[in-house]
């Protein structure tokens, strides 16, 4: 993940705790991201000459994504040394995998990747800021862990904080909210249709879904208020009143 190696919370991600409860680090979700990232980024008729990952995990989002962007030099980091174990050898030299934190350096993009990361950080908006000025343009991924029925069962918020390190909860409404207070300039924010494409869905994850799509007749912003299961994509861009 991408945050400040001297942090307390980012113990977990040096010392193997986040590898020992996730050894595959999410990247069979890969492909799948990086379809919605292309479509959303050729539906803005945007071809970035060189596209970084911050917190690449796998790094098998970049790798999914090599063959919609051919000539785009492709960079990932992440501080977790246990994350590089996974890193693909790719045929092409385009893809370039750090382990360190991005923001130590003084590299910029064409585009910079924050795909499940900001939920993680002890200090998101600290981190969004410092951020704003390395790229033109910026594709986030937001868990949309918090709903009226996460919050009264609440397990399931305690469930992704133990596994996966969410220390933050959001909906659409504050994901935006978040990115607008920290300089940034949203041009579009959509659904990913999570709750009923995502791949590792399980059993009860596509039960749920039944009842997601019935309370969709209720408006989708509702609906994903109510009973959650989505995740927001969202393309961004520096704001001039900053």
């Amino acid at each position: 993940r991408a945050m400040a190696e001297g942090s307390t919370v980012s113990s977990r991600y040096l010392d193997g705790g986040y590898a020992a409860r996730n050894p595959h680090w999410d990247a069979e979700d890969a492909p799948w991201k990086a379809e919605r990232i292309a479509a959303l980024l050729v539906r803005h008729g945007i071809r970035p000459s060189h596209i970084t990952e911050v917190g690449c995990g796998s790094g098998a989002v970049l790798t999914a994504l090599q063959p919609s962007f051919p000539d785009a030099e492709l960079c990932g980091f992440d501080i977790a040394p246990d994350a590089a174990k996974l890193w693909p050898q790719p045929d092409s030299a385009a893809i370039s995998l750090t382990v360190g934190d991005f923001l130590a350096t003084d590299q910029t993009a064409d585009l910079l990747l924050l795909l499940d990361v900001v939920e993680h950080l002890e200090n998101p908006v600290d981190f969004l800021v410092r951020l704003r000025p390395r790229a033109p343009l910026f594709v986030f991924h937001f868990p949309l862990d918090l709903s009226a029925t996460s919050v009264l069962r609440e397990t399931p918020l305690l469930h992704v904080r133990e596994k996966v390190g969410h220390l933050h909860y959001y909906t659409r409404g504050l994901v935006l909210a978040l990115l607008q207070e920290c300089g940034y300039e949203v041009i579009e924010a959509s659904y990913t249709g999570a709750t009923f494409s995502a791949p590792q869905r399980t059993w009860k994850t596509r039960l749920a879904g039944l009842a997601r799509r019935a309370a969709r007749l209720l408006g989708t912003d509702r609906a994903v208020r109510l009973l959650g299961g989505e995740t927001l994509l969202v393309l961004a861009r520096p704001g001039t009143g900053k």
